[in-house]
């Protein structure tokens, strides 16, 4: 069977599926995910031995240690897991939400309501807790989920996959609303891409070259999650005791995810004063610097290693234990240096200004814009939306971190008493 008949395949069997997800109700929704909780808790020893398959053949390939701990479970990984299905099984039923409601003068009663996609696909890469986060949010949100992970990934993706169906199978809900795609060959990607009329959605959540590649070749609709060439940038009216651990939490909390920050810019102003405290906080944390030639200057007088910037440096997502340095003149100089090398996901002021914090709020193009506060807090549970399916750096339909209420679009209701056009 070619990649085109399985995506053809399992796309119908979860058409059907979501029609078992609404007639369930919410209340079964629910306890589904309370129940998948629990099972992936339980057989947590399961889990791991299939991740320690993944983690071996990892580390034989050479693959870079900030991919590694993306793909890395551990017993406190799983029970983060477990939580976040609970979280996202108490928050409110996204479907059925009226949204705008109105009479005609004809007499006509238009009501607009939350409805489910339908049959969702996610892309992603070697994370098998977006295996949990996914299947959880669609889930709740009615819609049906293929899921296509990596080739690394594949042993923990496959388990976990089995134990959410083998616990859907004890419910009204067909197992077949949670699908894992297979990962050994590429063209099941480029079938699910391709999948227009089957599949009524793409996310993709991985590298910015995975990303631009669904995009790119789709021809189903997507949502662009997006890189995270993310910013810290300290103003003159800082507080320099908060900027720092804002800095280093920003950077190295967990280098490898998309809200960790990139690039420190510090305001000329106090970088004789800060730099020196900040570049030595992080070279202790294991972290690479690069920096431009005035950073540099103070870095050696300080006796702090470091290596100039290149001209990619400013553009990297390092994903790593890396991180550029800049002066800038003030908060436009700061807005300017992101707008050209951000990617319009997350951007960190700290000041206390409130009048250049505003400005900085207003300059900058970004999902999310964090006031005194690391970047680390651009995440669904962080934000109070239970697990996140990605987080989102376009403009149409969702932007930020995106939950139960994006996984849904609406419908027109229209009740009418005989009326004619």
């Amino acid at each position: 069977m070619d990649s085109a008949q399985i995506i053809s395949e399992k796309a119908a069997a979860a058409r059907l599926a979501s029609r078992s997800l609404i007639a369930a109700g919410d209340g079964a929704r629910t306890a589904a995910l309370l129940a998948i909780a629990d099972a992936i808790i339980d057989q947590s020893e399961r889990v791991l031995t299939a991740n320690g398959i993944d983690m071996f053949r990892a580390k034989s390939s050479g693959m870079a240690e900030s991919m590694q701990d993306r793909l890395l479970l551990t017993s406190a990984r799983i029970h983060e897991m477990a939580a976040g299905l609970r979280q996202v099984a108490a928050l409110p039923n996204p479907l059925g939400r009226i949204l705008n409601q109105r009479t005609l003068p004809n007499g006509l009663q238009l009501t607009q309501k939350s409805v489910p996609f339908g049959v969702v696909g996610m892309v992603y890469e070697a994370r098998p807790n977006v295996t949990i986060d996914a299947a959880a949010i669609l889930l709740k949100s009615g819609n049906a989920a293929l899921l296509r992970g990596s080739s690394s990934a594949a042993s923990s993706n496959e388990v976990l996959v089995e134990i959410m169906r083998e616990t859907l199978a004890t419910s009204t809900i067909s197992p077949d609303a949670i699908q894992l795609i297979p990962s050994e060959d590429r063209s099941t990607v480029t079938a699910l891409l391709h999948a227009r009329g089957e599949v009524d959605l793409v996310i993709p959540r991985g590298s910015a070259s995975l990303i631009r590649m669904v995009v790119d070749e789709a021809t189903v609709p997507t949502i662009e999650t997006g890189a995270g060439i993310c910013h810290v940038y300290v103003d003159e009216a800082a507080d320099l005791a908060k900027a720092l651990p804002i800095v280093i939490n920003s950077k190295t909390h967990r280098p490898s995810v998309c809200n960790a920050a990139e690039t420190l810019l510090v305001h000329e102003k106090v970088s004789e004063e800060f730099l020196p405290i900040v570049l030595t906080a992080l070279v202790d944390k294991g972290v690479k610097l690069h920096v431009d030639a005035r950073v540099a200057e103070i870095a050696a007088r300080a006796g702090i290693v470091v290596e100039l910037a290149n001209s990619e440096s400013w553009s990297t997502e390092y994903n790593a234990l890396e991180m550029n340095v800049a002066l800038v003149g003030g908060v436009v100089s700061a807005a300017d240096h992101i707008q050209k090398f951000g990617t319009n996901h997350t951007e960190s002021i700290v000041t206390e200004n409130e009048e250049v914090a505003e400005a900085f709020i207003a300059l900058s193009d970004s999902a999310a814009i964090m006031v005194n506060a690391s970047t680390r807090f651009t995440d669904g549970e962080q934000m109070g939306f239970g697990a996140e399916i990605g987080i989102s750096n376009q403009k149409l339909h969702a932007r930020g971190p995106m939950g139960l209420e994006q996984m849904t679009t609406t419908t027109w209701i229209v009740r009418g008493n005989g009326q004619i056009r």
